[in-house]
């Protein structure tokens, strides 16, 4: 990316202007070569495209004006501050311009002089004047004039030194190579690459500023796409060596105490499809909280192991794994397949007799935790791995288990709901499919948002519930008490509820630094009822099932995403019962109170998720920005889902007629120069 004018590649400090300390400074920026320089787009503009005379000037507003300056510069002291006035005027009237502290304004203001003026219109005692206004010389006037750039500053760096340094860049005329070809960028409407950089920086109209932005949006959303998408096509590279037969699932809906629902159905034909064909299952499974995509999973399973094949479930928790251990042997032990667990707790024996069968194929399942992927687990035959939880897992401990075997078919499944838009990117590698319907049977949970002064009625209600024979957990946003912190803290609440308001009752508590095994322990208490209230940290928010509990009461609500609120929710309403959320928030703010009233008003997890990104912004939803997400320059995932979609058509059509890029070299070299790390590692 170089051209005889001006390298892109070259560091900043080298430009005129910037020297090594600038440099140092605009590094904070993320400006570090003059490539990064004009890739430092503007949030805002500001409307210059008016200049004024001096009798048209608007009162509180910032406008653009010329003026011969017809006093000397007058300085007058007032404590610390030295206040800078002088006289203006034009054909129209005069005008009076002030400065504070900026004693360069003598020696730059010659009288006689014509200057343009930019800055904020006050009321002087009936007189214009006008605080602080900008200078700028009449051969700048060109480049002033127009939508005038407001860029996110760093100490140290102003918008006209930006300003300033962007125009020095552009006078080199830098040359940016074009990544489409005009018959591409026609069909997608799109401007011409050096055109758009030109305008996003120094645009003469808003229609520029479209055109520009509408380019810039696309090519970022185009790269993330083609990058995720050249990552899957990477499995489709290889070859099947997995042979699924058509397999009568009959039998296994048979044990079933329930009938499935249309979505049900609908994510087992996906699956069905995907392992009969000749390309490699990658699918996710997104279903929300109770939608049933354990017994989507088991069906898969069910396939594989008619086939001939062995599969492995890992689960993020013990007691998760557990759980589903528990679920599927109660129907996998009536059909003759053996299924076996592996978690921390597993003693040293059972492990290694569980291993030397799993290497003979004498289990056909095995179901654990991170566990699963250790070097020593070796299977006779895998054909189906599935993640469950997946955003508790890394891309790489996914991709590790199914590197146990020759082309293994992967479902991940979720119950983290997320608009489908950002599936589509975190998930870019994976084909979607989507529980979207709950189980006839399961009742939803009312929510209530109430604040501390309710904390005698909410301890009432929790005592009725279990004297009717239910259970409650309580989730805290702490483990430990916190001096800079006012949050409710799980042993604080144990130490009060155990000894001062529940003393009749069983009272326990769980949170993540305690032992695996204690946990577990716990856990299974509470399931057998021998437990009444468990006071936890949102350890409980994965999977957890126990249909007895009846009430979850979230302290410090606010503290909480809302999709993690609706996880810790779906922990209750999962029996007969009646099932209650009671979210307990002082926090006053607009923004907290609309946030707590979702919850009150929906149970979809999926339109929560969208509030929750329309909220919160994409960079803060799921903590993304520790998912390898990148941080886009221009795209905005709430406001360019349009773009979104048509850069997925276009890199699909794209890349069926030119798979590796051969005749795209250009666009190559920018994908592996803004995703060569992740490519790499995903595709060999």
């Amino acid at each position: 990316m170089e051209n005889k004018e001006i390298n892109l590649e070259a560091n900043i400090q080298y430009l005129k202007g910037v020297g090594p300390k600038m440099a140092e400074l605009l590094m904070k920026l993320n400006i570090i070569t003059i490539k990064d320089l004009l890739e430092y787009y503007p949030r805002q503009y500001e409307d210059r495209t008016k200049l004024y005379h001096i009798d048209e000037l608007i009162e509180n507003e910032n406008n653009l004006f010329m003026a011969t300056v017809v006093k000397p510069v007058q300085s007058i002291r007032r404590g610390k501050l030295a206040i800078l006035s002088t006289y203006v005027s034009d054909d129209t009237g005069v005008c009076k311009l002030t400065w504070f502290n900026q004693k360069y304004i003598k020696e730059k203001l010659k009288i006689g002089n014509k200057y343009v003026f930019f800055g904020k219109v006050i009321n002087d005692n009936g007189k214009k004047a006008v605080e602080t206004p900008m200078i700028y010389s009449l051969s700048e006037l060109d480049k002033v004039q127009g939508l005038y750039p407001i860029y996110p500053l760093t100490a140290g760096i102003t918008q006209n030194y930006l300003f300033k340094i962007m125009n020095i860049a552009y006078d080199n005329k830098p040359l940016v190579e074009e990544i489409f070809d005009d018959g591409f960028r026609k069909k997608y409407s799109l401007a011409e690459i050096n055109f758009s950089m030109q305008n996003i920086h120094f645009p003469k109209t808003f229609h520029d500023v479209s055109e520009a932005r509408r380019r810039l949006i696309f090519d970022e959303l185009f790269l993330l796409q083609l990058a995720l998408m050249t990552i899957k096509n990477s499995t489709l590279g290889k070859e099947k060596t997995t042979k699924f037969n058509s397999v009568d699932i009959k039998p296994f809906l048979d044990l079933l105490p329930f009938q499935l629902t249309n979505a049900q159905n609908r994510v087992i034909e996906d699956i069905k499809k995907d392992m009969y064909s000749s390309k490699i299952m990658n699918r996710l499974v997104q279903g929300d909280v109770g939608s049933g995509k354990t017994i989507v999973a088991a069906i898969a399973i069910y396939i594989a192991v008619k086939n001939g094949y062995q599969a492995a479930l890992m689960a993020p928790t013990t007691i998760l794994a557990n759980q589903h251990f528990e679920e599927l042997g109660q129907y996998f032990d009536k059909l003759g397949i053996t299924v076996e667990i592996i978690t921390s707790s597993t003693t040293k024996k059972r492990k290694q007799d569980i291993v030397s069968r799993l290497k003979s194929h004498e289990i056909d399942v095995i179901i654990g935790t991170h566990s699963l992927i250790e070097d020593d687990i070796e299977f006779n035959n895998i054909g189906l791995v599935i993640t469950d939880e997946q955003h508790r897992f890394g891309v790489k401990q996914r991709m590790m288990l199914g590197n146990k075997g020759e082309s293994v078919e992967t479902i991940v499944m979720t119950a983290t709901p997320i608009p489908r838009t950002l599936s589509i990117i975190l998930y870019g590698d994976l084909d979607l499919s989507i529980i979207d319907e709950m189980p006839p049977d399961r009742k939803p949970v009312k929510t209530f948002v109430v604040s501390d002064n309710l904390e005698a009625r909410v301890n009432e209600f929790i005592r009725k519930q279990v004297k009717e024979g239910r259970q409650v957990y309580i989730v805290c946003p702490l483990v430990e008490e916190n001096e800079t912190l006012e949050l409710k803290s799980v042993q604080t609440l144990y130490e009060k509820y155990k000894n001062e308001v529940f003393q009749d009752l069983s009272v326990e508590f769980l949170h993540g630094k305690m032992k695996n095994r204690q946990k577990d322990e716990i856990m299974q208490r509470f399931k057998n009822n021998e437990v009444n209230i468990l006071i936890s940290t949102t350890v409980i928010e994965v999977g957890i099932s126990v249909s007895n509990a009846t009430v979850m009461v979230i302290e410090n609500a606010d503290r909480f995403g809302l999709a993690a609120l609706h996880q810790l929710r779906g922990r209750v309403g999962r029996g007969a019962h009646e099932s209650f959320c009671i979210l307990k928030s002082n926090n006053r703010s607009l923004q907290s109170r609309q946030r707590l009233k979702i919850m009150e008003s929906s149970n979809s997890g999926f339109e929560i998720a969208q509030k929750d990104l329309e909220l919160r912004g994409p960079g803060d939803f799921f903590g993304i920005r520790q998912s390898g997400l990148p941080e886009f320059k221009l795209a905005n995932l709430l406001t360019d889902v349009n773009v979104l979609k048509e850069t997925q058509d276009a890199v699909k059509e794209l890349l069926e007629e030119d798979r590796n890029l051969e005749h795209h070299i250009q666009l190559k070299k920018e994908l592996f120069n803004q995703y060569g790390e992740q490519l790499t590692k995903r595709t060999t």
